[in-house]
């Protein structure tokens, strides 16, 4: 609040961002009685609960109670964008596939007469809930930029929540604001963040809690996660319920040893699979060199690399279940080619058999 802002003002701008927030009646009634109360504490001095009743309506009033992220229904599309993105995995592809073939349907039903739906609209349908997906794999296995690749597949933001190291239950899910500098837990900050209440959530890393809160976590996830009890989600700083229904969870993990059954129980489990020496091959060639090749804007053809060059570049990497330590490799190579550019050394790096050692650590 600035000098020339009086406490007024300020409720008058509150009442304003609550009449055009959408908000649900329960919540709509609530804030209309924190309204009331603090204009008459705002005829007093500046007090801490005055200060406290202000960040919770600020709170309320900017989440997405209704704003939604229209969704890409088209399914040829869709698989172009994963296709382009991901070597294999046609497991996931084709559960994202059968997701937006039910959400199509369920659009053109609510949009078509017929004789269980005499009125059609197509203003807020009954939403489809979407499958719970859990990428489970070993590091590099490419779980996380996965995801990435559905929400692009999808037209929905992202959000990521990073559970690796969370030790306390309330960060995800708030502390009450009777506390002093308490605050939403993550889940609320990240519908803030989006401006939607349909995006994909990102929940990574779920077997990487702290041991010490990883009871008190799971028994948060089974909440977030149960189609049953999500809608109507309970964060402890707003004190107000918000549906998550819409919500298209994918959770990741390195294994599932140290995640609760009861969680497991909510979610579609999904192995990554480790690479073999081929898949490398065909994920380097295919889409890590040219990906780093136009991040760096390195000319066409200006880095060759022989046929025969690539197992010896994999190799012995193709121990390793994942693709990071040949992804480094070749934004190495996409490197010292941009160095050689700009010195004028050369035009064209070009890899052989005989020279690829100069410009690849020996393993």
């Amino acid at each position: 609040m600035t000098d020339a802002t009086t406490p007024a003002d300020e409720i008058s701008i509150l009442r304003q961002k609550a009449d055009s927030a959408q908000l649900p009646g329960l919540v709509r009634d609530r804030v209309a009685t924190q309204i009331d109360r603090l204009a008459r504490l705002s005829g007093s001095d500046y007090t801490l609960e005055a200060d406290r009743t202000i960040r919770w309506l600020d709170w309320i009033v900017s989440l997405p109670w209704q704003a939604r992220a229209p969704d890409h229904l088209d399914l040829n599309q869709a698989k172009e964008i994963l296709d382009k993105h991901h070597h294999g995995l046609e497991e996931v592809k084709t559960r994202l596939l059968e997701y937006l073939s039910v959400l199509k349907l369920k659009q053109q039903a609510a949009s078509s007469p017929s004789p269980l739906n005499p009125q059609p609209t197509t203003h807020n349908p009954q939403p489809f809930r979407a499958p719970i997906l859990l990428l489970v794999g070993l590091v590099g296995t490419g779980k996380t930029s996965l995801a990435y690749s559905i929400a692009e597949a999808l037209g929905r933001p992202l959000v990521r929540i990073p559970f690796g190291g969370m030790g306390s239950a309330r960060d995800l899910r708030g502390q009450s604001r009777l506390h002093l500098e308490a605050e939403p837990g993550h889940i609320v900050k990240a519908l803030r963040q989006v401006k939607v209440k349909n995006p994909v959530m990102l929940l990574d890393e779920l077997d990487r809690v702290a041991d010490t809160a990883r009871h008190d976590i799971m028994g948060v996830l089974v909440e977030l996660l149960d189609p049953e009890q999500n809608k109507a989600f309970l964060d402890h700083y707003l004190d107000v319920p918000f549906d998550l229904s819409e919500v298209f969870f994918i959770a990741t993990a390195n294994n599932t040893g140290n995640v609760a059954t009861a969680v497991m129980d909510r979610m579609e489990p999904i192995s990554m699979p480790a690479y073999t020496d081929n898949d490398k091959i065909t994920i380097a060639k295919n889409y890590l060199l040219p990906s780093a090749a136009a991040e760096a804007g390195l000319p066409q053809d200006s880095l060759v690399i022989d046929q025969d060059v690539w197992p010896l570049i994999v190799r012995p990497l193709g121990y390793d279940a994942g693709i990071r330590t040949l992804q480094r490799t070749i934004q190495s190579l996409v490197r010292q080619t941009a160095l050689n550019l700009v010195t004028g050394r050369h035009q064209v790096l070009h890899l052989t058999k005989d020279n690829f050692r100069q410009y690849i650590s020996a393993w």
